[in-house]
């Protein structure tokens, strides 16, 4: 796969792909201090879900903590479930078998689970997402409230500029992402919608100004190719629920990233929406 194309490869994740940053992002979300020499070991899995889904980052703290994280623009309503299977995934990869079947008890690192979400829809600081939310509810099978033998809590925090402010403060990288992407989102509304004029605009005058100086100077066009792919993804996700009047679902985000990693156009991708509209139109008929 192009590097520049692949969607989970995108500004955060490559920003983030250093374990003395995911240990001071974690301090910051936690609002705790860990010692310097605790050491961390990123683990992020790929292709946990159908169509070649993965993670965003999964990182290990002092073989203690398991950290799932999730970098969103749009909030998933079930991204407990999908966090359970990655979960899954992960304590698959690092326990023995065998040892399921032993006497003596197996330990796990402790699970937690973050979404940090930047988009534009208005969503407060924070949030609490439950795998409990989904359960089919039982009242018309007349049995006795049930307490939930399962449950996962996913932790949303919205890192858009000026949000969480106390977060920001502890983790530097963090409040300069967010500050670069609401530089490029502001030259976007600047340029008339030009992307790329405002994604380039946004890394010369970040750069500049000593918001992820370094990081802009050696990833700059990888940086570009990335973010521009992101959103070229959720205009065609906007597109789709346009036409179908209903949510997207994951499979279908990741068709449209299918499409995109081929090299079509956001105008190729809604010529293939029509037509399959069309198809399924008239099979209805």
């Amino acid at each position: 796969m192009n590097e520049a194309r692949n969607f989970k490869n995108n500004v955060f994740t490559t920003l983030f792909d250093d374990p003395n940053l995911l240990r001071e992002l974690y301090c910051a979300l936690e609002g705790v201090t860990l010692p310097p020499d605790v050491p961390v070991f990123i683990n992020t899995l790929e292709n946990v879900l159908y169509l070649d889904f993965n993670n965003d980052i999964s990182f290990e703290i002092g073989g203690k903590l398991i950290v799932l994280l999730e970098h969103q623009s749009t909030i998933n309503p079930n991204i407990a479930l999908r966090l359970l299977i990655y979960i899954v995934d992960v304590l698959k990869g690092r326990i023995d078998s065998k040892a399921l079947y032993s006497k003596n008890q197996v330990s796990i690192p402790w699970p937690e689970f973050y979404v940090l979400y930047n988009g534009k829809e208005e969503f407060p600081d924070t949030s609490i997402y439950k795998l409990s939310d989904l359960f089919e509810k039982t009242e018309d099978l007349n049995l006795p409230k049930k307490t939930h033998a399962l449950d996962l809590e996913v932790k949303i925090i919205n890192i858009n500029e000026g949000r969480n402010k106390v977060i920001a403060a502890k983790c530097k990288k963090l409040a300069e992402y967010s500050a670069f992407i609401s530089k490029a989102r502001s030259y976007v509304q600047e340029f008339n919608g030009d992307k790329e004029k405002a994604v380039k605009e946004a890394i010369k005058y970040c750069a500049s100004h000593d918001i992820l100086k370094e990081f802009l100077e050696i990833h700059g066009r990888r940086v570009l190719n990335m973010l521009l792919t992101e959103w070229n993804t959720e205009d065609a996700i906007a597109y789709a629920r346009e036409e179908t009047r209903e949510e997207t679902r994951e499979e279908e985000r990741e068709y449209f990233i299918s499409l995109l990693d081929q090299g079509l156009s956001i105008e190729e991708i809604k010529q293939r929406l029509n037509d399959s509209s069309l198809k399924s139109s008239e099979a209805v008929m």
